[in-house]
């Protein structure tokens, strides 16, 4: 009896695993999506996709990620990036937006289209929240931080305020630049982003 108790169970784990949804998600962003400085296992995206794998052995996530770029940039390259695969959408962009200074309502502008083609393919997304440095000044500041909400509230999109929250600042969670964070840095990122990414897997799931 034992024995056909176990052979059911087991059948039942291999049925499970084999009936998971394959879950793709691209991870659309910058030099701090990409992991500048870092091994490639040690960025964002593969280090969230190890955490994961235990509870969502299906789970793929592709470094979309490209130093330097702006959110135009994101948009601009969006469509050969976002391929059919792909069931949901992380995107960390504007940061370098900020620390150039550009028009707050132009990074607005770009991270809307990439929302609006998102949705045109009922794709879930997770928008990853920046701040401005302070030395912007005011009003500019508060023109780019409340961006990102604004967008996630139009498109119904989960957001994350701030994706470098816990480690922007603290030099024992960057690199000697002071902008990139390092391998501890990524880590506290990924525990703190984990609660949004599984809501966004919920959501490719159900696609």
């Amino acid at each position: 009896m034992v024995r056909i108790l176990f052979l059911i169970a087991t059948l039942l784990l291999s049925i499970q695993v084999a009936l998971a949804k394959p879950i793709t998600l691209l991870a659309l962003g910058d030099s701090l999506t990409s992991g500048l400085g870092l091994e490639a296992n040690e960025t964002f995206p593969a280090k969230l996709e190890a955490a994961l794998k235990g509870r969502y052995p299906e789970l793929k996530i592709i470094n979309g990620g490209i130093s330097g770029d702006t959110a135009a940039d994101g948009l601009a390259r969006l469509d050969w990036v976002l391929t059919d695969d792909v069931s949901g959408l992380i995107v960390e962009l504007g940061a370098n937006d900020a620390l150039r200074g550009l028009d707050a309502a132009q990074t607005e502008a770009a991270l809307d289209g990439i929302m609006a083609k998102a949705k045109a393919k009922n794709l879930p997304v997770l928008l990853l929240g920046m701040k401005a440095p302070p030395n912007m000044g005011p009003d500019y500041v508060a023109r780019f931080d409340g961006l990102y909400s604004r967008l996630a509230e139009k498109y119904k999109a989960l957001l994350y305020p701030f994706y470098l929250d816990g480690v922007a600042a603290n030099a024992s969670l960057n690199q000697a630049d002071g902008i990139h964070p390092n391998g501890q840095g990524v880590d506290v990122i990924v525990t703190k982003v984990m609660p949004r990414i599984e809501e966004l897997i919920g959501k490719a799931e159900v696609k």
